[in-house]
C-alpha cells in the first residue's frame, strides 16, 4: 500500500515534520484491538505509533481521534482485502465461502488474539459514544449486505438453493463471522476455524 504523509508545522523551528500516517495507525488499532479503547492509554499510543505526544494531538486531537481514524483505516483495508478474496472466484456460493473462509482466517493466531476493532468497538465504546456507535451500525449494515448480495448472487447462478431465506441467513453468518473474531482471541486454533467456516456453509445447502 502507498504511504499517507502528514505534514505537521512545528512552531518552534518554523519548518515541517514529516511522518506515515498509515504506519502510525496500523500501530493503534493494534493497541486498540488488543487493549480495548478504555484500557489503551495515549503513553501506550504514542509508544507503539512512534511519535511524540504532541505530534499524536496536533494530528489527531486526542485519544478520541486516533480512535476514529484507526478505525476508517482498519475498515478500508480490512474491506480491501475481503475484496480481493471475493474477486478470485466466480459463483456465488464460493464467494461466499470465501468470505467466511476470510474471517476465520483472521481468527486464529496472533491476529485472532488481536482481535477486530470493530467487533470490540460495539461492547467497548458504542453504548458511550454516539459517533463511533454509527461506525459500528454501519460496519455491520454494509457486511450484512454484502452477506445477501452473494447469497442471491448464488441463488441466481445455481449455486445456492432458491430455498435460502436471504434475510435470515445473511443476519445468521453475520452473528457467526463476529462471533469468530471473539472466539479468536481465546487461541483457536486453524483446523478448528477452518473447520466452522465449513459448517457455517451448510446453512446455504
Amino acid at each position: 500500500m502507498n504511504a499517507t504523509t502528514l505534514h505537521e508545522t512545528t512552531r518552534s523551528r518554523g519548518r515541517p515534520r514529516e511522518f506515515d500516517a498509515e504506519a502510525a495507525l496500523d500501530a493503534a488499532l493494534r493497541v486498540f484491538s488488543e487493549r480495548g479503547y478504555h484500557a489503551a492509554s495515549i503513553s501506550e499510543l504514542t509508544e507503539a505509533m512512534g511519535l511524540a505526544a504532541g505530534s499524536v494531538y496536533k494530528a489527531f486531537g486526542d485519544k478520541r481521534g486516533i480512535f476514529l481514524a484507526a478505525f476508517d483505516r482498519y475498515r478500508a483495508v480490512r474491506r480491501g482485502l475481503l475484496d480481493a478474496e471475493i474477486a478470485s472466484v466466480e459463483t456465488g456460493r464460493d464467494k461466499l465461502h470465501a468470505l467466511i473462509a476470510f474471517f476465520a482466517a483472521s481468527s486464529h493466531g496472533e491476529i485472532g488474539r488481536q482481535g477486530c476493532l470493530v467487533v470490540g468497538s460495539a461492547g467497548d465504546l458504542a453504548l458511550f459514544d454516539e459517533e463511533a456507535a454509527e461506525r459500528v451500525a454501519t460496519a455491520f449494515m454494509t457486511d450484512e449486505t454484502l452477506l445477501a448480495d452473494l447469497i442471491r448472487l448464488g441463488q441466481a447462478d445455481g449455486s445456492i438453493s432458491s430455498d435460502v431465506d436471504v434475510s435470515a441467513t445473511s443476519l445468521a453468518l453475520l452473528c457467526l463471522t463476529k462471533g469468530m473474531r471473539v472466539i479468536g482471541k481465546t487461541g483457536r486454533s486453524g483446523e478448528e476455524m477452518a473447520a466452522t467456516a465449513e459448517a457455517a456453509m451448510k446453512l446455504v445447502t
